[in-house]
């Protein structure tokens, strides 16, 4: 295939993700309500737990609400869309590929959608309740009056849930890193202690409270995933020992 035909490709690519974005953005904004009330979830939780404490949203600029709905429609779209945008880069990547990578690929991308989505469910089911919870206790603890906006709640949301999905998919990069032969299985074991302070830094940045219940709820995982990471890159690592003897 030529030049040309490449870009033309590419074109085809990319007009199908922004159409199937465009879609799921849209279909955001029609159900807009509904999709609200899921988001909404961990803060209705929050109040069934403290009752005696007012906690409503309430806005502070004229746009606010706006740049609400610009958020959900925006980010929901595209992290509903991504399944679809992944697909749409394998076919035009796949040519390129040996029947062999391909095979390696398609795990690939299929492991790193459901680790994506077992990170926002983790930060979404859990950081979110435990972030607001701490936050509530602490402005007990100093008699403060709670005024949330929806700009600080859906941020939180957002940051939590696509942050900590993101992270969750950080032993792929691992295990890539040993089918390349940048990393071994040795290494990896030789730095756990190492490790165990870069996910604990990891879980410093991606979660807005400093409190260690919330860092060590998801450091945990974090860490048991790095676990999960050297066994399959010892696999790897066999497999591509295997390869090389017979081949």
């Amino acid at each position: 295939m030529g030049f040309w035909d490449h870009l033309e490709e590419l074109r085809g690519t990319i007009i199908k993700s922004v159409v199937v974005f465009v879609v799921f953005a849209t279909l955001i904004g029609v159900w807009l309500k509904e999709f609200n009330e899921v988001l909404m979830r961990p803060l209705t939780q929050l109040k069934v737990d403290f009752p005696a404490v007012i906690i409503e949203l309430g806005t502070t600029s004229i746009m606010e609400g706006f740049n609400v709905v610009i958020q959900m429609c925006v980010l929901g779209g595209l992290g509903m869309s991504l399944p679809f945008i992944l697909f749409f880069v394998g076919q035009f990547v796949s040519p390129a590929l040996t029947p062999k990578e391909l095979k390696a690929v398609l795990p690939l991308c299929i492991s790193a959608f459901v680790l994506f989505l077992l990170g926002a469910a983790f930060a979404f089911f859990l950081l979110v309740p435990s972030t607001l919870r701490v936050s509530v206790e602490i402005n007990q603890l100093f008699g403060f009056a709670i005024r949330w906006t929806p700009g600080s709640y859906y941020s939180l949301v957002t940051w939590l849930t696509l942050g900590v999905g993101v992270s969750f998919e950080f032993p792929l990069v691992i295990v890539l890193l040993v089918w390349l032969g940048v990393m071994t299985t040795d290494f990896l074991r030789k730095y756990r202690r190492h490790a165990v302070i870069v996910i604990f830094i990891i879980a410093a940045i991606v979660t807005p409270t400093p409190d260690p219940i919330t860092q060590t709820m998801f450091a945990i995982p974090l860490y048991l995933l790095y676990e999960i990471a050297i066994i399959a890159s010892s696999r790897v690592e066999k497999r591509k020992e295997k390869l090389r003897l017979l081949g």
